[in-house]
């Protein structure tokens, strides 16, 4: 079931989706379930599963020399959604990068994904490669989200990237694209980033589900953006959840956001690791029950694998 079927049939109820990492390759899929089995009880409706491009490393040689690798270290993306769905019959939402893809590898993963019965994706530009200071496409690829956005939008349409493919199957993904209540880090201006939004909801672009924030009313006043530039979509708040003390500083660094002082204050006064998640949760609680009175369509817990903090939230919001 799409995304968007998901929450036309909850008549306003706000539902529960969590987003997940595949392991780190050598890892075994059981690392999943463990953390996704103890969050059934609250009937997610749909689990996202992110991407991630090659990395390189340099590896030394006999010589001396060394050499650079392309490795991918958290593979299995298409696998672990067809696993999921036939281990918790959920459906679930694969993310489609740019980066590291030609377009005609991108239209075999949309078919891959197409035979499986996935009826979501997730179409993002992603990351640069670690030690690239700028995001750089595969000279074959798409060199953002919208041109992703669109190849998406063509397949739905029957058009592929061969013309004479004779009656070609027509697909009917329902495609989320990144929406950023902070600004996306590389837009000059919060309207820049705004109108590139349009351009992507305009494309095609079926629903908006947003990058971690920690203050609400920056959601609020996101959305109240969206709607005046004439934005309908669902738009779907992420939420995560802080758990260390150095994610003060490594989740702006990171995300480019802002933390609230009220939460930095109750941080920095925690004795110990411990009392820090805690501080997390309680916000993170506080963060949903104020969110769900305002009837979002979707609370998407960013989970990063830890089930017992996302269950605590959870337990007190659903």
């Amino acid at each position: 079931m799409k995304v968007t079927e998901h929450i036309a049939q909850a008549n306003g109820k706000t539902l529960f989706s969590i987003e997940i990492l595949p392991p780190l390759k050598g890892k075994d899929i059981h690392s999943i379930f463990t953390g996704i089995d103890p969050l059934m009880e609250f009937k997610p409706a749909f689990v996202d599963v992110t991407y991630h491009r090659e990395e390189f490393v340099l590896r030394k040689r006999k010589d001396g020399g060394f050499d650079k690798v392309y490795t991918r270290k958290r593979p299995g993306t298409v696998a672990i959604c067809a696993a999921l769905m036939n281990k918790y019959h959920i459906d679930t939402v694969p993310h489609l990068i740019c980066g590291g893809f030609s377009k005609e590898e991108t239209e075999n993963a949309l078919i891959d994904l197409h035979f499986l019965g996935i009826d979501n994706v997730l179409a993002l530009r992603g990351d640069n490669i670690k030690n690239e200071s700028n995001f750089v496409p595969e000279p074959d690829g798409n060199k953002t989200s919208l041109e992703l956005l669109q190849q998406v939008v063509k397949m739905n349409q029957g058009q592929y990237l061969d013309p004479e493919l004779e009656n070609p199957a027509v697909s009917s993904f329902c495609i989320g694209v990144s929406g950023y209540p902070e600004k996306h880090f590389e837009a000059p201006n919060m309207a820049k980033d705004m109108a590139w939004l349009k351009q992507k909801v305009d494309a095609g672009a079926d629903y908006i589900v947003t990058q971690m924030f920690f203050n609400n009313e920056k959601y609020f006043e996101f959305v109240n953006k969206c709607r005046e530039m004439g934005i309908t979509i669902p738009i779907i708040p992420g939420i995560k959840p802080l758990t260390t003390r150095k994610q003060l500083t490594v989740l702006p660094k990171i995300f480019h956001i802002d933390l609230p002082e009220d939460l930095v204050n109750a941080v920095e006064a925690c004795k110990d690791e411990k009392a820090v998640k805690q501080v997390g949760i309680e916000w993170a609680i506080q963060q949903s029950k104020e969110l769900k009175a305002a009837h979002v369509p979707v609370l998407h817990y960013y989970t990063m694998g830890l089930a017992e903090t996302t269950k605590a939230i959870a337990s007190q919001v659903f």
